[in-house]
């Protein structure tokens, strides 16, 4: 996450919903949203706002707990981001973070400098004070650790907790003042006891209670769509991902038949996948879903192209185009549901206001495109019960309300589809490979029980062919890239070891049952450098 510089995030009062709070003020930390995820863990409600929330704004939200994220900057820099000083008035517990330590020791008036040897990656951690916030951590556990600066002098009143080979005063304390920093990051799995750290900020530090939970979200929610929606009429874009489908429970449990669903089939779908999607949601689960057979014209809306980045902006010029006609065909509608997440709304400005109603308003689709915008004249108010969510608490709640299993562990799917899981130009032959290919993938790591051990296991296409021989002939044809990768949110990834009897298995099907296919690959690049999709 980049650093924040423009107005902090609408405050929106959580008292009415019976819920605690711990504010994260974000100082422009790559890791500020798992602070927000690990706190969550804990069954406790968590936010990231702007380092410009005001204290006064901070007490409308009464939170129990702040915790001042990392960040790239030096405290002493001219233009370093600071806080508004009065949060350390509030008498709310307060944990720093790495420049969020920093920060709170300047800011009460000790001394921060260049260190002469920085601290990168793991470090043991040497506990003086086993009470408090280091409860239960275990002396010697493993911290991560990410700073070029120190703190040199700390402020009145203060004592140190914990200390490194290199760091002196790796935690430290003000027990009266209930003030608490570290210089490691708890938040990352690397660090082997900062959950247990966290806990303890959470519970005995801040006492807080685990109301946070998948059955008070969800009756919460129901209430507010009710309440938001009345008698009115909403649209959701079907895309068949744990995160539409599950708005799509959610809402039909809210308002019923008051919801249409709309599945546009754009033809980069996998094997039998939109029949799968539709008949399971009409048969099954008796929510209507609007079928559009796209297929041809997004096909031929990519024809001859070969450049990626111009394949994504066509598929999403041609989804908009579909949508509008159909939308128009089915409403009128009043509301649009998109399945927004909470980072969406931290790092997305794709929203707008309607300045006579304060209404959010689409300006841009959150489809499974990814790319693209609604046209000006479609103005929805917006629908979005999931934006306050992270994708393993969707998940909870899609399991929750009778979301399938074969839905909610969904490995995650490409707005574009198979089309940019074909290099270079896609075609109907090339289309149909894939998909046979593709469905071998998804067949035998199956059977291996290998499905939800990872994140995503996918075959790819290149526009190239090799020689090969088979049956005695000479062959000329396609290879497969098999891309298998274990992470925890695809924001980096490993490429996963797997059993070799597997790759095995998997190459023999698909070069003896897929034609035009004589070779097959297994990528072992992990992200970064690469990315998880091949365009």
């Amino acid at each position: 996450m980049t650093l924040q510089t423009s107005e902090p995030l609408p405050i929106e009062s959580l008292a009415q919903l019976n819920r605690q709070i711990i504010v994260i003020l974000d100082f422009g930390s790559q890791y500020s949203e798992l602070i927000a995820r690990r706190i969550r863990e804990t069954q406790v409600y968590s936010e990231v706002l702007s380092y410009r929330t005001t204290a006064e704004q901070l007490l409308k939200l009464n939170p129990k707990g702040i915790i001042l994220s990392g960040g790239p900057s030096s405290v002493y820099d001219p233009v370093a981001p600071h806080c508004d000083r009065q949060i350390w008035e509030l008498g709310i517990p307060i944990l720093g973070v790495c420049y969020g330590m920093q920060l709170m020791v300047q800011q009460q008036g000790g001394e921060v400098t260049r260190s002469q040897r920085a601290e990168y990656g793991k470090a043991s951690l040497s506990i003086d004070d086993p009470t408090d916030l280091l409860t239960n951590v275990e002396d010697g556990t493993t911290m991560w650790m990410s700073h070029g600066d120190s703190c040199n002098v700390l402020p009145p009143g203060f004592e140190i907790l914990a200390h490194t080979d290199n760091t002196p005063s790796a935690a430290i304390a003000h027990h009266e003042k209930k003030l608490y920093g570290v210089q490691f990051h708890p938040e990352v799995v690397h660090s082997v006891g900062g959950q247990a750290l966290i806990r303890n900020f959470v519970y005995h530090i801040c006492d807080c209670e685990p109301t946070w939970t998948t059955a008070a979200f969800v009756e919460q929610s129901i209430r507010e769509i009710q309440a938001k929606v009345g008698d009115k009429r909403v649209l959701l874009a079907l895309s068949g991902g744990v995160d539409s489908s599950t708005l799509a429970f959610l809402l039909h449990k809210a308002i019923g038949d008051q919801l249409t669903c709309m599945f546009i089939d754009q033809g980069f779908m996998r094997k039998h996948e939109p029949e799968r999607l539709v008949k399971l949601f009409k048969e099954q689960f008796h929510i209507g879903v609007e079928y559009v057979n796209a297929r041809d014209r997004f096909l031929s809306s990519i024809a001859d192209i070969t450049d990626p980045e111009e394949k994504r902006r066509r598929i999403g010029h041609e989804f908009i185009s579909v949508f509008e006609e159909e939308s128009r065909r089915l409403g009128p509608f009043d509301y649009l549901a998109q399945g927004t997440l909470y980072p969406d709304v931290i790092e997305s400005a794709d929203t707008n206001v309607d300045p006579k109603t304060g209404e959010r308003v689409a300006v841009k689709i959150k489809s499974h495109h990814n790319v693209g915008g609604l046209p000006k004249d479609l103005r929805f108010k917006l629908v979005e019960p999931l934006r306050k969510l992270f994708k393993d608490e969707v998940r909870k709640v899609g399991r929750s309300i009778g979301l399938p299993e074969e839905i909610v562990n969904r490995h995650p799917f490409p707005g574009p589809g198979l089309a940019i899981r074909i290099l270079g130009e896609v075609t109907s032959e090339r289309l149909e490979i894939l998909r046979d290919a593709d469905l071998i993938v998804r067949q035998e790591i199956n059977r291996q029980g290998m499905y939800s051990l990872l994140w995503q296991a996918f075959a790819v296409l290149l526009p190239i062919r090799s020689v090969g021989v088979m049956g005695d002939k000479r062959t000329y044809a396609y290879p497969i890239v098999l891309r298998f990768v274990s992470s925890e949110d695809g924001m980096t990834a490993d490429w996963a070891r797997v059993p070799y009897e597997l790759l095995e298995i998997i190459s023999t099907r698909i070069v003896n049952e897929v034609p035009g296919v004589n070779r097959v690959v297994y990528d072992v690049t992990s992200k970064p450098p690469g990315t998880i999709e091949w365009e």
